[in-house]
Order: structure tokens, then C-alpha cells, then sequence
């Protein structure tokens, strides 16, 4: 692929059901795999506890994946669903903040605000959550974030990180 065309993009992986390490693992490579996509790097999984949803669910892993792209963000957000839905997501059947197989958020597409059905850049809830910014920090700290104009390192020293319980080796 051409990368001088190339958008910049972070992702958020998590997963929590049905074999999580093998779910993200297999996340990477079907975005490895995608001709339109450069994975540029990958962090490590962090075990963390649920944010939100119905009591006693499993804790999560999650990690943030840089990468490339020649998509449009509705294109790369729907290739994102189709991975999901290979690992068994069924959106329409969980609940909200539940036990997921497999979750692809698309934190960041470059520098740019969006706000469609189903899609919103940079990702509205990304500056608050622990659970991103820990593996975001370890994939690009110096990214300045879009609504506060912090680095995710700044950012991350704002943050109560008492939720990521231990970052599980590769």
C-alpha cells in the first residue's frame, strides 16, 4: 500500500468472553491480513475490570493498535464490524457495557471530528477511560488528543488507572 495517502488510526481491542487473548490475537492478524491496513504497532494486552454494564462479568483484556489506512473512516469502521462479528459479536443481542467476545473501537483517524450514526471521531469517551489511554500511552504518548489538547501521557496522569489490574506478556 501506498502510505503517503495513508490516514494515521488508533484502535481499541477488547475482548472478554470466549478465549480473550485468542480473540484480539486474532484481531491483529485478520488486520494484518486486510489489504487496505498497515499495522504499525500493536500494545500489550492489559487485564482490567469492567467499566459499567450488569455486575459479575469476567475482567477484560485490552490494547490499542496503530495503524495505516487508505479507508474512509465508515469503511474502516465497517471492516472493524466484520472482524467482530467473525469472533461471534452480535451487537443487536448484548447489553450495553456486557460481556463482549470481541470489541474494535476506532479511537482516532488522524486528526479528524465526525459524528455520524453509529460513528463518532475521536471517540467520545476515549480521554476518560484508564482501559484505552494505559495501552495508548504504550503506542503513541505524545498523540495529542483532539477535545483537550493533552498528550495521551498527560491525559493518562489525569486518569484513576486502579481498574488495569496487570499488563499480561506477549
Amino acid at each position: 500500500m501506498n502510505l503517503a495517502r495513508a490516514a494515521s488510526v488508533l484502535i481499541g481491542l477488547g475482548s472478554n468472553r470466549g478465549g480473550p487473548r485468542a480473540r484480539l490475537e486474532g484481531a491483529v492478524r485478520a488486520l494484518r491480513a486486510d489489504p487496505d491496513v498497515v499495522v504499525t504497532r500493536v500494545s500489550p494486552w492489559y487485564r482490567t475490570r469492567p467499566v459499567g454494564g450488569p455486575p459479575g462479568q469476567p475482567d477484560y483484556l485490552n490494547g490499542v493498535l496503530a495503524a495505516r489506512t487508505r479507508l474512509a473512516p465508515e469503511g474502516l469502521l465497517r471492516r472493524l464490524q466484520a472482524i467482530e462479528r467473525s469472533h461471534g459479536r452480535d451487537r443487536a443481542a448484548e447489553e450495553r457495557n456486557g460481556p463482549r467476545t470481541l470489541d474494535l473501537d476506532l479511537l482516532l483517524y488522524g486528526d479528524r471530528t465526525l459524528e455520524l450514526p453509529g460513528l463518532v471521531l475521536p471517540h467520545p469517551r476515549l480521554e476518560e477511560r484508564a482501559f484505552v489511554l494505559v495501552p495508548l500511552a504504550d503506542v503513541a504518548p505524545e498523540r495529542r488528543l483532539p477535545r483537550s489538547g493533552r498528550t495521551v501521557r498527560e491525559q493518562l496522569a489525569l486518569v484513576d488507572t486502579a481498574g488495569i489490574l496487570e499488563v499480561v506478556a506477549g
